[in-house]
């Protein structure tokens, strides 16, 4: 089968070119990504010499240039990851996200009807949900689970979904969706919770978090969301939604200390800054559906996945110095 993956060269992306391209080597994988700040075509070099793969630079939401890409690869499956994710970026500038999110999902949709596309799947997220209540530890979030934002990031993913969901009901097209918990592990952009927290501890730099760090997470493997990616691409009903839960809830204040500690750095780095606007309190995912239907679950605990998180960042240091730097924007040569 022909694959286009888009967003490939981001963190959960780039993680899934490396499964995929080496799980099936039968299959073609084309990665799209348009290498804007969160993109790092590093990520995904070592790519490079497979057979079964090639990058195109590319914006999603470029309706003459998906219909070009499309008309010449005739792919079989198109899996959406490419998003703009930072939460805080979105109270700033909420345009960018609508354009990304929802209209790039759009082109992406129609240049999939046109081109008789056997599997559209949208990647998605737990925060289309809105948050639960920290005192009723019962709650989780199911597929069915209405639909409640909080920030212009949570809403712009919600209006995809809506839109993915319509498009599959009206004109027919073979959708699937996606929704996890929050990722971890290799490749993150330093602007998430885990690598701000390992870059910062690295130099000694004060630790930034928010409120009282109470707010709760359910943290997944990337590696264990993508092997669930990939079943629902392969093996789930067309028309449905799966959830994707790591089933290991933690405070941003627990997540940040069990990192200081393995790093052996001081919890004096931890300062407290003013809260999120809108903040959203409890994230938990109920992956039932996706565990009896798909046959999914999880290899790592949170204990043994970000000791190897950790570990991979301090092997790395060169790969986030790059970042901070700006130099990993020259990666890629057209």
């Amino acid at each position: 089968m022909r694959f286009l993956v888009t967003g490939g060269a981001g963190f959960i992306g780039s993680n899934y070119m490396h499964y995929v391209v080496n799980k099936y080597p039968n299959d073609y994988f084309v990665c799209l990504d348009a290498l804007t700040y969160a993109g790092n075509y590093n990520n995904i070099k070592d790519l490079e010499e497979k057979d079964n793969y090639k990058f195109v630079k590319g914006d999603i939401t470029d309706k003459e240039f998906i219909d070009d890409l499309f008309n010449k690869e005739q792919f079989d499956v198109v899996i959406n990851f490419a998003a703009e994710s930072h939460v805080d970026n979105s109270i700033k500038n909420p345009g960018v996200f609508l354009t990304t999110n929802i209209i790039g999902t759009q082109v992406l949709m129609d240049a999939s009807l046109k081109y008789n596309v056997k599997r559209y799947h949208q990647v998605s997220t737990d925060e289309v949900y809105g948050d639960l209540p920290l005192d009723k530890p019962e709650l989780k979030f199911r597929e069915d689970t209405p639909i409640h934002t909080s920030s212009p990031y949570s809403s712009s993913k919600a209006g995809a979904d809506l839109l993915v969901g319509a498009y599959h009901r009206t004109y027919g097209l073979p959708t699937t969706i996606s929704r996890c918990s929050n990722n971890y592990g290799p490749y993150q952009f330093p602007e998430k919770l885990i690598p701000v927290v390992i870059s910062k501890a690295l130099k000694n730099e004060k630790i930034p978090v928010y409120g009282t760090g109470s707010n709760v997470r359910d943290w997944i493997h990337v590696i264990d969301h993508n092997i669930g990616v990939d079943l629902i691409v392969r093996n789930g009903r067309v028309g449905e939604v799966y959830n994707l839960g790591g089933h290991s809830e933690r405070t941003n204040l627990e997540v940040v200390k069990t990192i200081l500690k393995q790093m052996g750095k001081s919890e004096d780095l931890i300062t407290f800054v003013e809260d999120r606007k809108g903040h959203d309190l409890r994230y938990a995912i109920d992956s039932t559906k996706s565990e009896d239907e798909l046959g999914w679950n999880r290899t790592y605990t949170f204990e043994n996945g970000i000791k190897e998180t950790v570990d991979w960042y301090l092997n790395n240091t060169e790969w986030i110095d790059n970042i901070l730097s700006g130099e990993y924007k020259n990666a890629y040569k057209d």
